[in-house]
């Protein structure tokens, strides 16, 4: 049997059943695109530590099949490391079978694992982060992501019915994702990522007024189709815009995960708590990804110590035991006299313009029942109180459009139901 028939026949009935489509769709290049042109042809029981050492080599130099310009010729280590765990998980399981007697993929010499550099924004990026969201209508979505450090899948995938506004205690059960170009849903894929998140006051607040303005089953609802969520996609790109007109670094949406659990351990919360609302499989994990963090609350903790017993003195200027020089305890945050950029606001959520010194304009033009878009307008002496106009207008609007959708489905099935009634009397 030839490696590659192997290979082939482990994926589709060990490994692919078990696994997400996305995951899916990487193993298959993984092993289409790279491993069966290399190695497929070598038989199973030839196949030797040698071989995939060379393979690895052959990969990191010219192994790339696409975009060589850009990112040169060869792949990149954690690709590497990736299409080896492909070849050692099934090279196991031929030894399991009694296919070979030792898998040659052990021991192998592989790129080093690097990490992904974790980014947080700061305090002035957060606020200016804020401001600019608010201004293009994403503010509740990434309020809500910095208070929870929910995944993107699990925040685009959350419904009403999962907040209980008198508890806030929010569940956190499911994900999407997007498997060409369609949408998908499943249960997050760990036990301990089905949680119950306790979200803080401010926040439930916020969501509540959020949700007069939706009409939709879905808390953060597509503006193309009320009746599906906003896409992963749409998302990512939406953050990189605000990011960019709010003057912030870039960083992945990943990372606004990061930024929630580095301000919530250095505002005091304790590593098992974090754990579970980050849904992490144990607080061993979160240690882990975690240590710089932790590692300076040790020092300030050491140092609180021995000021308190050792009774060592302050330094010059410092007034709190231990605050002065303690990197894990947040500085007062500043206001910003940062002004959002006026770009364009998501769809749904109509838009704003000034008409003098004093004077502004709300305007909301949904498609209507009858195919054309119906415009209605809002004025306010500023823009502050303009958009609190704006958010009732697009309320009343979309209930008013809700019922006569209603109305119309229920005169077309009329007719229907008296045909219906005439065929059966006949």
């Amino acid at each position: 049997m030839r490696f590659g028939d192997w290979l082939e026949y482990w994926y589709e009935t060990h490994s692919k059943p078990k696994i997400r489509p996305t995951t899916q769709l990487g193993y298959e290049s993984r092993i289409r695109l790279h491993i069966v042109p290399e190695i497929g042809n070598i038989p199973l029981n030839k196949l030797t530590q040698n071989d995939l050492q060379q393979f690895y080599a052959r990969l990191k130099k010219n192994g790339r099949k696409t975009l060589t310009e850009r990112f040169g010729e060869g792949l990149s280590d954690r690709m590497v490391r990736m299409c080896h765990a492909t070849c050692r998980t099934a090279l196991e399981k031929a030894v399991q079978e009694g296919l070979i007697r030792t898998n040659p993929a052990i021991g192998c010499k592989l790129p080093p694992k690097r990490a992904r550099e974790m980014q947080v924004l700061d305090r002035d990026e957060l606020q200016r982060f804020l401001i600019q969201a608010q201004a293009e209508g994403y503010y509740e979505l990434f309020l809500l992501d910095l208070a929870t450090g929910l995944r993107r899948g699990e925040i685009t995938a959350l419904q009403w019915d999962d907040l209980d506004f008198e508890t806030g205690v929010l569940n956190v059960n499911k994900q999407v994702y997007q498997v060409n170009g369609e949408l998908q849903f499943s249960e997050p894929k760990t036990k301990n990522s089905i949680r119950k998140i306790v979200l803080p006051p401010s926040v439930v607040e916020v969501l509540k007024e959020y949700k007069k303005t939706v009409n939709s089953q879905w808390m953060f609802p597509s503006p193309v189709k009320e009746d599906r969520p906003l896409t992963p996609g749409v998302v990512r790109k939406r953050l990189q815009l605000i990011l960019e007109h709010a003057g912030c670094k870039q960083v992945r949406f990943h990372d606004l995960r990061h930024t929630f659990a580095t301000l919530a351990l250095q505002n005091g919360m304790d590593v098992k708590t974090l754990s579970a609302m980050l849904g992490h499989v144990s607080a061993a994990t979160t240690l882990d990804i975690y240590t710089h963090i932790t590692d300076d609350m040790q020092r300030t903790a050491a140092a609180n110590i021995d000021r308190g017993i050792g009774k060592a003195a302050l330094p010059e200027g410092g007034s709190e035991l231990g605050r002065e020089t303690a990197p894990g305890q947040p500085d007062k945050p500043r206001m910003t006299d940062f002004k959002p950029v006026m770009s364009r606001r998501r769809a749904g959520t109509g838009c704003i313009s000034s008409k003098g010194p004093n004077l502004w304009e709300g305007r909301y033009s949904p498609m209507w029942i009858d195919g054309k878009k119906h415009s209605r307008n809002v004025y306010a002496h500023t823009r502050e109180e303009c958009e609190e106009k704006l958010i009732v207008l697009i309320a009343e609007m979309k209930a008013e459009l809700a019922e006569l959708k209603r109305h119309k489905m229920q005169s077309e099935s009329q007719p229907q139901a008296k045909e219906k009634r005439t065929k059966k009397s006949k």
